[in-house]
Parts: C-alpha cells; structure tokens; sequence
C-alpha cells in the first residue's frame, strides 16, 4: 500500500502549531483561536475531511490547555468558547474537505477530457474507419476517416446515432456494392454479428470500388469497437478469377455466378 504524505502532514502540523502556541501563551503573548481554525482549513485542504478533523480535535484540546493555564477553574464563557471552537473548527473541516473534493475531481476531469480530445485527434489522423458503440450500441466516437468512407455528415456522427442507423445510412447513400434485395439481409447480419461480439472479419466493398475490412471488438463494459481496414491494395492483388472456385470450395461450394456477391461482402 503506498504512503501518502499528506495524510499525516495536516494533524501533524495543527500538533505542532498547538505545541509552539501553548509555550507562547504563557511566556510570550496570548494566542487567539482563529489560528486553530486556520490550521484546520489548511489541513482539510491539504488532506481531505478526515485530516481536517483530526486537526479540529488537536485544536480543540489545546485551546482547552491553553483556557486551564488562564484559569484552573472551568467557567461557563470558557466551555462556551471552546464549543464555539469546536463548532466553527469542525464546520471548518467538512466544508473545505468537500471543497477539495470537488476540487479534484473537477481537476481530474479535465485532465480525462484532454487525454480524450488527445486520443480523438489521433485517430482522426489515421485511415482506418474506427467507431465506438456504449453498451445500447450507440455511436459515441466516430473518426474521420469513416465520416469519409460513408459520407457521412458531421452533424449526423455528432448527434451519437445507433449502429442500425450507420448501416441504414450506408444503404440510402448507394455506399455498399450489394444488390438492393440483398441489403436488408446484409444489414440484419452485420448487426447481429455487432451484437454477438463476433469477431470474424469481413470484407466489405463500397460502390466506388474501395474495400474495407471490418471487425468488431467486444469491450469490457459492454460496449464495442468497430474498425473499417482499407484493404483495397491487398484484395485487388489475391483477387484472381483463376483462384474462384477455390475460394468458393473454403466456403462451401456454390456456382461461378455468386462472385461477384462474393466481393461485395465477403
């Protein structure tokens, strides 16, 4: 476990402030009680609440010391001072403790929000198509480089459409090299593959001739990415009618005449 200093160093201080104070109440000058409450927002500030009221209990019991060296006789003002004391001293704790957690975690905010805006710029720089999905598979990241494989608009990304919308919007915008009869079941199929977490690429060709391989990776809170490889080059080069019916044969057979579905999503 590691050590932090700063959990000691508020009631460590308000210790030695009570010492240094008590020793010059009585030989130098008398010590107000607004330093205790000074020393405590110092310490809820440097440590959080609970330091803050160790340092209000230090306080507290050394202004009692300093109210017995006065007066050997407790009095009521002098009770009421020092529950005045530890009033205003514990209120002092909570309210700066609560300040400062606010504090930091609006600061690690912040710090979250920038390694975010980071990480979007990164990705808007490559040319693989990368989409976040959250758990109800809606899209809370979408890059650049897939905004301009399906044209779609930015106002349309931004506004954190489902994935069943990305894929309607592929099928009005003509982006998919597939017969219209076979587009809805090529949709219905990509989706429940989103859903499943299957991680099987497939190669999907666009109308203006580009090829991008698409896979799905599940994520730890339920959600998914998904990535749009460009692979064009590498498909245009294997791609040879001589190796078909092979190809044909790995999945199952089939006639000369299911090719060309075959490059549109394979």
């Amino acid at each position: 476990m590691r050590f932090d200093w700063r959990t000691i160093i508020g009631p460590a201080l308000a210790t030695l402030v009570a010492i240094a104070s008590i020793f010059v109440d009585r030989n130098v000058v008398a010590i107000p009680s607004a330093l205790y409450v000074c020393v405590v927002a110092l310490a809820a500030s440097l440590s959080g609440t609970t330091s803050g009221l160790i340092s209000a209990g230090i306080a507290v019991l050394a202004s009692a010391l300093l109210m017995t060296g006065h007066d050997a006789a407790a009095t009521l003002p002098s009770l009421l001072h020092l529950v005045l004391l530890a009033l205003t001293a514990g209120g002092t704790a909570v309210i700066t403790g609560l300040l400062r957690r606010r504090m930091v975690s609006a600061l690690r905010w912040r710090e979250r929000h920038a390694t975010a805006a980071r990480l979007s710029a990164a990705l808007d720089q490559i040319d693989i198509g990368v989409v976040l999905l959250d758990a109800d598979t809606r899209a809370e990241f979408i890059n650049r480089a897939f905004r301009t494989y399906f044209s779609l608009p930015d106002e349309k990304a931004d506004s954190k459409p489902p994935f069943i919308a990305l894929m309607y919007h592929g099928r009005d915008t003509g982006a998919y090299e597939l017969p219209e009869d076979e587009l809805s079941h090529f949709i219905a199929e990509r989706t429940r593959m989103m859903r499943a977490g299957d991680q099987t690429p497939i190669n999907i060709k666009l109308r203006d001739g580009q090829v991008l391989r698409f896979s799905c990776t599940a994520l730890p809170d339920g959600g998914r990415m998904l990535s749009y490889t460009p692979v064009t080059e590498l498909v245009r080069h294997t791609d040879d009618p001589a190796d078909a019916d092979y190809y044909l044969s790995l999945r199952g057979g089939g006639h000369r005449p299911r090719i060309r579905h075959l490059r549109a999503a394979e």
